[in-house]
């Protein structure tokens, strides 16, 4: 069953569009968790891209929470799909504009579609009260980005946005460590689950150490409350290793992304349009396990997320009524 907690006290923003059950949920102070589109629209060929995300959604659902995915359909930001919107995104795909905060007003005013990602999904997630989001991984410094100052939006929005985004780590086709610098240097508090090292997407080791561990959704929780009580204004990120089971081989996939990259390089590919082309390199030359072990994390993250939602929502309930108890 999912957990209560006191009601959000507001309405929707103005020219955001809740979807009913979304809404119910945040007015009793229910578990939500946000969920991106770009990787629906731009991460998994069609209908694999349904597939994953239908059971994404019900694996939320099943452990207690109430999916929120986000995308903008002809110039209105939606917070919670029905089935007939989402099987939208699945079709059109790539016709789906990817947006990040950047993109947002003009693919409102021009009337556009739009496929969030992390950071335009922080953004409406935290606009309509959702404080947990769950994706399959973030953007961060680029390869030789100490020259380019290719960096992810992602980041900065962590940055400036009190959103507790679960993922599984940072992609590995990115500068681990130096993403890392740059959280620290947002002020953000990188969180890493049942684990001492910083998850590198498809694989469990990254080489870079982590000083905050967590072994329970209700530490994370802890953490989520105590943030925005303190007003830090900024964002947690929860760093969850693949299931060890699904976790591909490093090396593999790391000679895969070395190869695509100088792909891009050679074919002058250069922003947005290099993380899907390479992620596409790579499903093909690891013959398809990089796309499994995506579609594995990225439920794995749900399951988690959703707990945290329910922990998190659990302790606002009990923080609550404590304080009407003190009161009379």
């Amino acid at each position: 069953m999912s957990s209560t907690a006191p009601p959000r006290g507001s309405p929707s923003p103005v020219g955001l569009a809740v979807s009913p059950e979304v809404e119910a949920a945040l007015a009793c102070g229910g578990a939500v968790v946000a969920l991106e589109s770009t990787i629906i629209c731009h991460g998994m060929p069609y209908p694999k891209n349904l597939q994953t995300a239908m059971e994404v959604e019900a694996i939320v659902r099943e452990n207690g929470a109430v999916p929120a995915t986000i995308a903008i359909l002809d110039g209105v930001p939606h917070v919670g799909l029905n089935s007939e919107q989402l099987e939208r995104l699945a079709i059109s795909g790539r016709q789906f504009q990817k947006t990040a905060r950047r993109d947002i007003a003009q693919v409102v005013a021009s009337g556009g579609n739009g496929a969030t990602t992390v950071s335009a999904t922080m953004f409406f997630a935290h606009k309509v009260g959702i404080p947990i989001f769950v994706t399959g991984g973030i953007g961060g410094v680029h390869r030789h980005g100490e020259k380019t100052m290719d960096i992810s939006s992602d980041l900065t929005e962590l940055g400036r946005t009190p959103v507790a985004v679960v993922s599984a780590g940072v992609k590995s086709i990115l500068d681990i460590a130096r993403t890392l610098e740059y959280l620290e240097t947002q002020g953000v508090t990188v969180v890493a689950y049942r684990t001492n090292e910083f998850p590198a997407f498809f694989t469990e080791i990254s080489g870079c150490k982590v000083q905050c561990r967590v072994d329970s959704s209700e530490e994370c929780a802890k953490i989520i409350y105590a943030n925005k009580n303190m007003h830090l204004a900024s964002g947690i990120l929860i760093a969850v290793p693949i299931p060890k089971q699904h976790a591909a081989s490093g090396n593999v996939i790391e000679s895969a992304i070395q190869q695509a990259l100088k792909e891009a390089d050679d074919k002058k590919i250069i922003g947005n349009a290099i993380t899907p082309f390479i992620l596409d390199r790579v499903k093909v030359l690891t013959g398809g396990s990089s796309l499994e072990a995506n579609i594995a994390l990225v439920k794995n993250n749900a399951l988690t997320g959703a707990k945290i939602a329910v922990a998190l929502s659990d302790l606002r309930k009990r923080a609550s009524d404590g304080f009407r108890r003190s009161a009379l």
